[in-house]
Formats: C-alpha cells, structure tokens, sequence
C-alpha cells in the first residue's frame, strides 16, 4: 500500500450517511490489515537506510544485504519479488514489478582463478514492467518504457521501450508505446477504496 498518511490526505470524500460514504468506508475497513502490514515492511526497510516513495507499493520484497542500497520511486509498485543488495538498485517511477521476480547485484568472476565476488548497480527505469519470475543479472540497465517478458533472464541492458523475452531475454519486433500515462498503484482493489471509495 502507500502509505497511511498518503491515503489519508488522498482519501476521497463522501457526505455521512450516503451510500458511498458507507460503501467506502466498509472497504477500507476490510483492507486494513494488509494495509498496516504492508506498511510495516515499507517502514522496517526505510528503518534499515532504503529510500522509497510513500507512493510506493511494497508486497512482500525479501531484501538480503544492504538496504541502503534499494532506491523506489514513486507509484511503482514491487510484488513478491527477490533482492541480492549487495550494490544499488535504482527503480523509477511507476514500475510494475510482478511475483516471482529475481533481481541479483551480484556474481563471481568465472574467469578468475580466485572466483572473486563481482558486483554491479541494477537501474530501472520509469514505466518498466518486469512479468512473473523474471531474472535480472547484475550491471542491466533497463530503459524508459521497456517490458520484461515473464521467465525471461535478463543479462543485458534493455533498451527504451523495447520488449524482450526468453533466455537469455532477446527483443522482440513489437515495441511499447511511447506516450505512457499510468499508474500500476491505482489497480489494486485497497488503493482504489481509500482514493476513489
């Protein structure tokens, strides 16, 4: 969820004692409890040195290493999704980053006798959507607008707008839209009782 205090301030209004005062309270009511546990995990991450909207939509993230390290924009939505923090990962605005997902920062060298640790930022950039189970390798750089198919294992950069699937993820000839308005917050059922009723 966004935060409490975001939801609250955006909260849509109705009049006491009309059908949609009521209708919208008796869904927020019901939605509370996911509310407050997922701000809980939003606020035991910040706790830990991450830096992340409170526009943000946390879902059950497991986040080894560094917290610092993880940087959320605002209205980007994380589903239960798997973090190696041991360097930066950048997500911009309005990211939708489905279940399943596996973003690593970090390998070893397979050429090096010693098998050292290398690491490597991970950056995503505004309106990127990463589909179920997804793997993203160290050092990518996924542009502005670009999907992410599901399975798909991302080992290289992603152009802006581009659509790649498979292993290892390649484009493919169809492209995403240049003129991208949404917000991947505003379809879940609990949003959408605290901001529309």
């Amino acid at each position: 969820m966004a935060s409490i205090s975001y939801l609250w301030s955006h909260r849509a209004r109705f009049a006491f004692g009309e059908r949609n005062f009521f209708r919208a309270w008796g869904k927020r009511i019901f939605s509370l409890p996911s509310l407050l546990r997922r701000n809980f995990r939003r606020f035991r991450m910040i706790r830990d040195g991450a830096v992340i909207s409170e526009t943000a939509e946390i879902g059950n993230v497991k986040a080894d290493g560094q917290k610092k390290n993880l940087f959320v924009g605002n209205f980007t939505f994380i589903g239960r999704v798997q973090m190696a923090l041991h360097d930066q990962i950048i997500i911009g605005d309005r990211v939708c980053i489905n279940d399943g997902v596996e973003i690593l920062t970090a390998s070893h060298d397979v050429s090096d006798p010693k098998w050292n640790h290398i690491k490597k930022k991970v950056v995503i950039d505004d309106y990127v959507w990463i589909g179920t189970g997804a793997i993203i390798l160290p050092g990518v750089h996924i542009g502005r607008g670009a999907v992410i198919g599901a399975r798909a294992v991302v080992s290289k950069s992603v152009a802006e707008n581009a659509i790649v699937v498979g292993n290892p993820a390649s484009p493919i000839s169809k492209t995403r839209s240049e003129c991208l308005d949404y917000n991947p917050c505003e379809f879940l059922a609990p949003n959408r009782a605290w901001l529309l009723g």
